[in-house]
């Protein structure tokens, strides 16, 4: 295992988190860890990286360990496009759990993220203590990938300016084809299944102006999970850890704590 340090910038903070790589399933894997206590994943959504979680991570790690790990075909991964599949990374996220010695963790996933988040903790519920799903797809969309380029294309442009510059680096890192690929995958996703079985301690956290996953997916989610908690960002869109970050970071932190 290899470690380097990285300087993560946050609004009102620097932290320095630990870039470090380790060999899963013969291939390099990159990822990030920083702060203290029990563990905290990250996991972005379509078109994301590490980078999308600039305005939580310091918060979060006042109080936990957090990691940041990037999916196949994704910012530090996107080496790795030609074997993604949205349907293999929890796998990919079980190994890696498995190869840094992590037994079990807090798991934190936006959109694409949250149903990979959901699918390990169906599959491997003894390595996950808790879920947050923000904005998370799983419920039938029923649009094609082409009418969902109008919502992303309002999402992005309402979203803070300081965000812009992050999108377009992970878009062109990601590239065309791991994109549509994801996109196609995600519009034919019905997780209906996965949610209705899932178990694990859960906190549904929406932006209220989701043009992408709107909140009406949010609200079906929640009657779907016995003791489900569903808090609404009222100012948030579809990126909403980045668009209402202290709201976001506070009732995270109240869910984990009671977690």
């Amino acid at each position: 295992m290899r470690t380097t340090p990285a300087i993560f910038s946050r609004r009102k903070k620097r932290i320095q988190s630990m870039k470090k790589t380790v060999i899963v399933n013969g291939q390099l894997v990159h990822y990030y860890c920083t702060g203290q206590g029990e563990a905290v994943i990250l996991i972005h959504g379509l078109c994301g990286s590490s980078l999308w979680w600039d305005r939580n991570v310091a918060t979060i790690a006042e109080h936990y360990q957090v990691y940041m790990i990037d999916l196949p075909g994704f910012g530090n991964m996107r080496h790795a496009r030609k074997q993604f599949t949205i349907h293999n990374c929890s796998a990919y996220i079980h190994a890696w759990m498995q190869a840094i010695g992590l037994a079990a963790a807090h798991l934190v996933g936006h959109s694409m993220g949250g149903y990979i988040c959901m699918t390990l903790a169906l599959q491997h519920p003894e390595q996950v203590r808790s879920l947050v799903l923000i904005d998370t797809i799983g419920i039938p969309l029923h649009r094609s990938v082409i009418q969902m380029l109008w919502p992303l294309v309002k999402d992005a442009v309402r979203t803070a300016p300081t965000f812009w510059p992050i999108l377009c680096y992970d878009a062109l890192r990601a590239g065309p084809i791991t994109l549509w690929r994801a996109a196609q995958e995600i519009v034919a996703l019905d997780a209906t299944t996965t949610i209705t079985s899932i178990k694990t301690s859960l906190l549904l956290l929406w932006g209220k102006n989701d043009n992408l996953v709107p909140l009406t997916s949010g609200e079906k989610i929640h009657t779907m999970i016995e003791g489900a908690s569903l808090v609404i960002l009222p100012k948030a869109n579809h990126i909403s850890m980045y668009e209402e970050a202290q709201t976001f970071n506070e009732e995270l932190l109240s869910f984990l704590r009671k977690a």
